[in-house]
């Protein structure tokens, strides 16, 4: 494998870029185990620390694994920038409607798999979301997510939690667009209905519950685009 030495600038992201060509390349191809710190190092001259740094972007972009004990594997090839971009300049409609079918999924899940300490953890953060009330906004749409992530969660599915991770910019994104004029927020009694209806361990109710409380920011959204 030929790496180019780095220039100091963003050692981390550019350790990462030259790490992620050679992934989307295929010359790593997925299931491969890469090449350990210290030989990484040397190929791209910079130091273990920044190694690890550049292994966590990447882990965290969705393209490698990290194995207690086992070392670094590729986990994909695709790539995720690309995929992430294409994302955002779908419709608001179409987001909203890919949010709705893992939101669903994660609910159903979630209430099969839910628990006493689950209930009580989504409780506590529908209580610190609150309500919007027109001030800090940055903190409520952070809020709101941390919700709707701790949802995800109680569907212990790693690949929709991962997914959700990583399209959290876009969830966010959405979250934002219902506190302006035109889309409704749901209000804390649909936040609410999602946690009864995980609580009573029914996914039929659980997915109900998500679809109502998507469906009027749905109907706004073809109002919108009908006009």
């Amino acid at each position: 494998m030929a790496m180019q030495s780095l220039s100091k600038t963003s050692l981390a992201e550019s350790a990462a870029e030259a790490m992620r060509g050679e992934i989307t390349g295929k010359r790593w191809p997925v299931g491969a185990k890469v090449p350990n710190e210290a030989t990484l190092s040397e190929l791209l001259s910079v130091s273990r620390g920044t190694v690890r740094e550049a292994v966590r972007i990447l882990v965290a972009e969705g393209y490698l694994e990290t194995r207690q004990g086992s070392g670094t594997y590729v986990l994909s090839t695709a790539d995720a920038a690309g995929a992430l971009t294409m994302a955002r300049r779908a419709t608001l409609r179409d987001q909203f409607e890919a949010r709705l079918a893992l939101d669903a999924e994660a609910a159903r899940l979630a209430a099969l798999r839910q628990t006493p300490a689950v209930i009580t953890e989504l409780r506590r953060l529908l209580a610190e979301r609150g309500n919007y009330e027109g001030r800090d906004k940055a903190g409520f749409i952070a809020r709101d997510l941390a919700f709707h992530q701790a949802v995800v969660a109680a569907s212990q599915n790693c690949v929709l939690v991962n997914m959700y991770e990583f399209f959290s910019t876009l969830i966010a994104e959405t979250i934002e667009a219902t506190l302006g004029e035109e889309l409704r927020e749901p209000d804390m009694p649909a936040h609410a209905a999602i946690v009864d209806a995980i609580e009573s361990g029914d996914p039929d109710r659980a997915e109900a519950a998500v679809r109502r409380f998507m469906a009027p920011v749905l109907r706004d959204l073809e109002r919108l685009l009908s006009s």
